[in-house]
């Protein structure tokens, strides 16, 4: 039987997360709140209870669930998680963009940070990269799942759908990509930059298996990765389009594009953290 999920527990972890990634990017007046704050149900979800994976680190992954950042730049909250999940001390989170630091702006594989298996943040690479990790499972007879998560703004990025293609055409059925739906790019709506249309239809036509969820509640998201699972190994590669608001939950952040990579000043972080509990207390 399985065992039932607590949602309360990751919730409270979610809201910890959120409290890191804001006080991260204001300490240093840089960085990319709006998508990290949307994304952070998902990357709660999936290091405490949906990826199967190994700390210590191990770069190579070998029999481990592995997990690839395309939009690199909300690397706040793939920090704050990773450093909850113990791959390395929460204390490093206050050197977040600094001289020296292993927490770059995008993730770096050259400081040697655990978690990181590839540098990313040039938009639009991440799927191929995922592909690539999935097929050599495969050839390995390693029966674990690849997982990626991306922005929709860069699903404007031809090299997305050639890898699309790529993983339909050659059954690639470990993977699950991930959309971060918000609808919001750096410089504005997505409909209005460039329009997305019918995503669904879109990636259904280029032979995946689509999920549906709403990533800014932890129990649909929880169950929606679950269900995603449950589809891979059928001979085609699975898509969740998850549905954010860039920002939430803080409200005077949520749903517009101007905190895509804007920090918040001093009034606005006492406005922002009020909104949040600390639940296991700050770094």
């Amino acid at each position: 039987m399985e065992q039932q999920v607590d949602i309360e527990k990751l919730q409270n972890l979610a809201s910890q997360v959120r409290r890191d990634v804001l006080r991260m990017v204001h300490a240093v007046q840089s960085g990319h709140p709006g998508g990290s704050l949307g994304c952070t149900d998902y990357f709660v979800a999936m290091y405490f209870e949906i990826m199967d994976y190994k700390v210590p680190f191990k770069p190579d992954g070998i029999n481990e669930d592995l997990f690839f950042l395309s939009n690199g730049h909300i690397s706040p909250v793939w920090y704050s998680t990773l450093a909850h999940a113990g791959f390395f001390d929460v204390s490093e989170l206050s050197t977040f963009r600094k001289i020296d630091s292993r927490l770059q702006g995008h993730p770096a594989t050259e400081e040697g940070l655990p978690g990181i298996r590839v540098a990313s943040g040039s938009l639009g690479q991440g799927l191929s990269v995922a592909a690539g990790a999935a097929q050599a499972k495969k050839l390995n007879d390693d029966n674990h799942t690849v997982y990626v998560l991306m922005g929709d703004g860069e699903l404007q990025e031809g090299q997305v759908w050639e890898a699309a293609m790529y993983a339909s055409h050659h059954k690639i059925d470990n993977l699950v990509a991930t959309i971060d739906y918000n609808g919001q790019q750096i410089d504005g709506p997505t409909k209005d930059v460039m329009d997305l249309a019918d995503l669904k239809a879109k990636w259904e036509s280029f032979g995946w298996t689509v999920v549906e969820s709403n990533g800014n509640d932890m129990d649909s998201i929880v169950k929606a990765m679950k269900h995603a699972h449950s589809l891979t190994r059928k001979g085609r590669p699975v898509v969740n389009l998850m549905s954010t608001e860039m920002g939430f939950p803080i409200d005077f952040m949520v749903g517009t594009h101007k905190w895509h990579g804007v920090a918040p000043n001093d009034e606005q972080l006492e406005q922002a953290l009020g909104q949040l509990e600390e639940t296991l207390g700050d770094y």
